[in-house]
């Protein structure tokens, strides 16, 4: 067994019990800071990646991602969830393939969107959807690598908040053969009940980007996963613009405290 499938099975193994969260690095550097701080598993962020190239989240092409995750996968000995957006295409068997060329970049798993970009019809037709999950369950099978799929219901994400179709959505593609379920941003405790008792006993994924619950009280609520998507890059560049832009407009540097030892960090690697 080779070290990409030692991190894939103890990836699943993580699914079968508890609770762990899965932060989101943007780079190799935030991946290796994130190890060093004793998280067990990490997962891409699309909208941190993005920003690092200085483009827009749906501005980044399959190559650069595919890049992108071998480079993560490579810095660190973790399992590492890609965040693998819509697939790269609509057509489901186009799909397969991106996601097949995906699951041997070294990834313990990946995530398919059900969104379109479109904003007059932000979500897949229903059976398009289902068919897409189906397809990327057909990629990782015939790639060999059993990396974990996750299914995602965005429509919290693209102004169709309803919860009855996240869920309705979501056993579905568990169906399709998702291993992992996920709907991004909702953000109550009635939401979180819902979407784990729509799909149990299959994982839950939990996005958490804002502080409306935490990590103790989703395990409790039947959650097994949790992440946090761009916000750690977005707390990062809060930090650097607020720092540059006091330089900018007013010639000061009164951020320049209490900053952390980064090299100690990297040193004890």
């Amino acid at each position: 067994m080779n070290v990409y499938d030692q991190r894939i099975t103890e990836f699943h193994r993580m699914h079968t019990s508890g609770c762990f969260v899965m932060p989101n690095p943007w780079d190799t550097g935030s991946a290796r800071a994130l190890e060093q701080l004793g998280f067990k598993a990490l997962a891409t962020t699309s909208a941190g990646f993005a920003w690092t190239l200085g483009r827009a989240d749906n501005d980044v092409t399959l190559g650069q991602t595919l890049e992108h995750l071998r480079a993560v996968v490579d810095a660190v000995d973790l399992p590492v969830n890609a965040d693998f957006r819509n697939g790269f295409a609509v057509d489901p068997q186009q799909v397969r393939i991106n996601v097949k060329i995906a699951a041997i970049t070294g990834i313990a798993g990946l995530s398919i969107e059900d969104s379109t970009g479109d904003k007059n019809e932000p979500l897949h037709d229903f059976d398009l959807a289902v068919e897409r999950v189906r397809a990327a369950r057909q990629g990782i099978d015939e790639s060999g690598t059993g990396v974990v799929l996750t299914g995602r219901s965005e429509g919290f994400v693209v102004g169709r908040p309803d919860i009855d179709e996240a869920t309705r959505r979501l056993r579905a593609y568990a169906d399709a053969g998702a291993d992992c379920l996920y709907a991004p941003r909702i953000g109550t405790v009635e939401d979180v009940k819902a979407v784990v008792a729509a799909v149990s006993p299959k994982p839950v994924n939990l996005l958490i980007n804002a502080p409306f619950i935490t990590a103790a009280e989703a395990a409790a609520l039947g959650v097994r996963r949790i992440s946090v998507g761009g916000t750690l890059a977005r707390t990062a560049w809060a930090g650097f613009l607020r720092a540059a832009q006091e330089i900018s407009e007013a010639g000061m540097f009164s951020r320049f405290e209490q900053l952390p030892d980064v090299d100690a960090l990297f040193n004890r690697r």
